[in-house]
Order: C-alpha cells, then structure tokens, then sequence
C-alpha cells in the first residue's frame, strides 16, 4: 500500500519540492525515514505516530517506510510531520490521496495532533503556484502569510483531524483569501519622527540624501550628540517600498524564523542592529545549512552598526561584498547559498576611545596614537564603500532648549520619493539599477554628466585629498543626488562641493 503528498524543504531563501511517499508493508511494526532526513525530521518517527492516535485514527501495526524525494537533497526541520501523517492516513485508507495530490502540505504535529507553524511557508507557497498545484495546506498560524502569493488556494488547518475531514470531504474548509493592497497599504506605521531630532541641520541633511539615493552613511561624534536618534528614524524618510520589495524581504524573514505568526507581511522596511560582539555567522549568514545572516535580514531596509570600531575586524570586512554587490554567497562544503543583501548601511562612531575628540563640553583624554589605533580598526577598503562620513557635533543643554523642532519625516520623506521617482524614470532600462548607489563606474559616465566647473573641482579634490578611485566614484553618486534633490539634470560646481563635505575621514 502506497501513500503519497507533495511537501517542501527550504535551500536558502528557495523552496524545492520534496515529495512524500509511505509504503506499509506487513512485518513488524516500525517506521523508517530515508531520504538525507536531518534529526529534526527523524523525530517525526515519535511525533507522528503519536499524533494519528490521539487525533482518533487508527495507526498501522505494520512496517512503515518513508521516502522523502528527491534522495540526494538534504532534509531539515519538523514541516514534514503533516504530510507524513496524511500520506500514512492515505495508505491505510483513510484519507483520499487523490485529493491530497493535488496540495503542497507542511507543518509541524504535536504530539495531541495540532498543527504548529514553520518556517519559510511564503516560499514554499510560491513554489506551490510555480508547480501548477492546487494550493496548500499550512498551519492556521501561517495562513495570512502564504495567502499573500495570488493564485492558489490557501487552507488553514490548526489539526491532524481538521486536514485528514477536509481531504475525506467531511468537513469544508473555505480557502482564505486576503487585499494584498489592502494589507500592504495599512501596515506601516511610525511612532518616532524626524522633528524629533533638535538641531544637527547638517546631519540631517546628509540623511536625506542618503535615503533619496540608497547611499551608505557614518556618523561621527561624541557620546549623546543624536547619531543613534538619527540612525532610528531613517527608516521614517525612506520612500514606501513596493509589494515586490516587501514580499521579498518578508520571504527572509519568514525563512530565518523572524516572522511574528499570524503575520502576513513586513510591516515596514526593516531595521536591524546588532550587538557589536556579533559572530561572522550572525552578521553574513552561515552554518552547517546556511541560514541568512543580519545583512540579509536588512534586504531591502537599514543595517546599523552602532560603535562602529568595537566590532571585530574580521567581522567588519566580511561587510565588503555585500556592500559592493547587493548580495552575499556563502560556501560550505555540502553546499553553496546566495542570499540578497542589498541594504542601507548606516554605522556610528565616537570620535576617539573615550568618545570626547573635538568636543568643547568635555576634554578628550587620549593620546594621538590612541586615536590612531581606534579608527585603525576600520580599513581603508571598508571606509571607501561609505559614500558618506558626517561629523555629528555634541550639543550644550541650553542650545538643546533654544532650538525648536524641525522638519517632520513626512516632509522630507516627500521629497526623497519625488528623488527616487526621478532615478527610477532615467534608469527604467538600465537593469538592476534603480537608485544613484546602484550606479557602476560605466554607468557613471553616462548617468553622471558634470559642467566643466565641477569636474575640475572634483579633479582638484581628487589630487589634493589623495582620494582612491572608489571614494571618487561614490563622491558622483552623491553628487547625482544631491543634483536630483534640487531638481537638476547636470551636477553642478555646488553639488560636488557638497558632496566632497560629506568626506570628513578623507581631510
């Protein structure tokens, strides 16, 4: 007797279909897994058996062999314990196989038979409508997640029973069905704001720009000067990202288990920030099967690195391809994974070990080699992929009082998608690119077209400065933007003035 379903695994961020087949035969009783299972997936031998009785099935006193297909594909994790538990229910005959074909089934069973959630279900049911399936069966807690991909047909089950009626035709279950523009439309929300922020023009102005044109951004400045505030309400000025752009960063979220349940989507773009004593694994990705790392997880959002110099080094320079290729390939001996990373990253540091270099409301108490050794932690190679590095200046408390508040997020959030629109009309054909930072060295000549006054301010820039090739390019893209900001189509003497400010590192 043969039972089979369609099911998944996850292999990065891609689901690949595995499918499930239970044959019994008449011999003592066992159950057997083959396949490459992992150990999550061979305690379905305990779990399973254990549901189909307590949910008030009959479990078969035979030989119970498994086989997850393809067998030369590594199996993880607990979603294979419903469509185990269906396609046994269907080689004994109580469950219509026929029907269960026609669905792509995970979740994982307690041991009372109720369905808990998994992981990496949005991948898995855009896998299911790429297959030509029906739809899929997931658990309940999953459901608004995999309704999210239009169509198929989404059923929710909260038990072994619930799927086992539905698939018999006992009990009907209506598919659900969500407004993708509804639900995307009325999630994201902010409860901080720009005008927050009191004072530190300059620096505000320097987040502006980075947020209309992708562009990397470092602060610098002494303890309690607002580049932490700063740095949390970036995400208020980014332009609104597209349901693409949200599903695809939600599918990394959902594959690294960092999706609330019953969630359906990313509320907003994501901001992730580290604990400076991050491993290389947590920030890039990694592990025997590689799961995304931090960088990743702020696909398509904003990674902060606050105190800057206290990561490892080794840590910091594995920051080097992601930041120049929007991605990130991680090699391991059974396999080799890329996972999206393209991010904003904004990172903060103090000035100098005790933080007060420059400061005029406390002196600074370390020596010239001290300094010298603290931002020696952060390579020439690592800086140059920062577009721009701002001086963020202490305040005294009675300027803090004097100063009134300025401008909302909403305002300059504005005026930064009017920016975005205006790169995303001028590199419609050019594929890949859609903001300034996207922007390679050929795409510079065509794209970034300066009157005479201003290359000649760049070329004098460029030697006085001793600026490598790399800091001369990413001083273009800001300039592109700031050009884009005020409206121009040619960069401008003032634009590439402005943008050299934003270098301080480089003086």
């Amino acid at each position: 007797m043969l039972g089979q379903a369609n099911s998944a695994t996850l292999q990065g961020i891609e689901a690949l279909q595995v499918f499930v087949e239970v044959h019994l035969e008449i011999s003592q009783a066992s159950m057997i897994i083959v396949g490459l299972p992992d150990q999550g997936v061979r305690e379905a031998r305990e779990r399973v058996p254990a549901a189909i009785k307590n949910t008030g099935y009959v479990y078969p006193n035979k030989r119970i062999i498994v086989n997850l297909a393809p067998a030369d594909l590594r199996k993880e994790g607990s979603l294979f314990d419903l469509p185990i538990a269906l396609s046994i229910l269907a080689a004994s005959g109580q469950v219509r196989g026929e029907l269960l074909n026609e669905f792509l089934v995970v979740g994982e069973l307690s041991l009372d038979g109720t369905v808990r959630p998994v992981q990496g279900v949005l991948s898995i049911a855009l896998l299911a409508r790429m297959s030509g399936l029906r739809g899929v069966i997931v658990p309940t807690a999953n459901g608004n997640e995999a309704a999210m991909i239009e169509g198929i047909e989404v059923y929710p089950v909260d038990s072994l029973q619930t799927a086992a009626e539905f698939l018999s035709g006992i009990v009907p279950i209506t598919p659900l069905k969500v407004n993708l523009e509804e639900v995307f439309h009325n999630l994201q929300h902010f409860d901080i704001d720009m005008n927050d922020v009191k004072g530190q023009h300059t620096a505000k102005r320097a987040l502006e720009i980075a947020a209309a044109g992708g562009h990397n951004i470092l602060f610098i400045g002494p303890p309690g000067s607002g580049k932490t505030m700063l740095a949390k309400r970036l995400p208020t000025i980014l332009p609104s990202w597209s349901l693409d752009e949200a599903l695809e960063a939600t599918r990394i979220h959902s594959v690294a288990g960092q999706l609330p349940n019953g969630a359906s989507i990313l509320p907003a773009r994501p901001f992730r920030s580290p604990h400076h004593s991050i491993s290389d694994a947590g920030l890039v990705g990694g592990g025997v099967i590689p799961r995304p790392g931090e960088v990743s997880l702020a696909h398509h959002g904003v990674l902060f690195l606050d105190e800057f110099p206290e990561f490892s080094t080794a840590v910091l320079e594995l920051l080097r391809q992601p930041l120049e290729d929007g991605k990130i390939t991680i090699s391991r001996a059974q396999s080799s994974l890329t996972f999206p990373s393209q991010f904003m990253l904004v990172a903060a540091m103090n000035p100098c070990p005790c933080g007060y270099l420059g400061d005029h409301r406390k002196e600074c108490r370390c020596s010239p080699a001290e300094v010298m050794r603290y931002r020696r932690k952060l390579s020439g190679p690592l800086l140059d992929r920062i577009d721009m590095q701002i001086e963020v200046p202490g305040l005294l408390p009675q300027e803090i009082e004097q100063l009134k508040p300025g401008e909302s997020s909403c305002l300059i959030r504005e005026r930064v998608q009017l920016a975005r629109q205006v790169q995303l009309e001028r590199y419609k054909h050019r594929k890949g690119v859609y903001r300034n930072a996207d922007l390679s060295s050929k795409d510079l000549v065509k794209y970034c077209v300066c009157e005479p006054a201003a290359m000649e301010l760049l070329r004098e820039a460029f030697t006085r400065l001793g600026l490598s090739a790399r800091t001369h390019d990413r001083i273009l893209r800001v300039s592109r933007t700031i050009a884009d900001l005020s409206g121009e189509e040619t960069i401008q003497r003032q634009h590439i003035a402005e943008a050299i400010q934003y270098r301080c590192l480089d003086k």
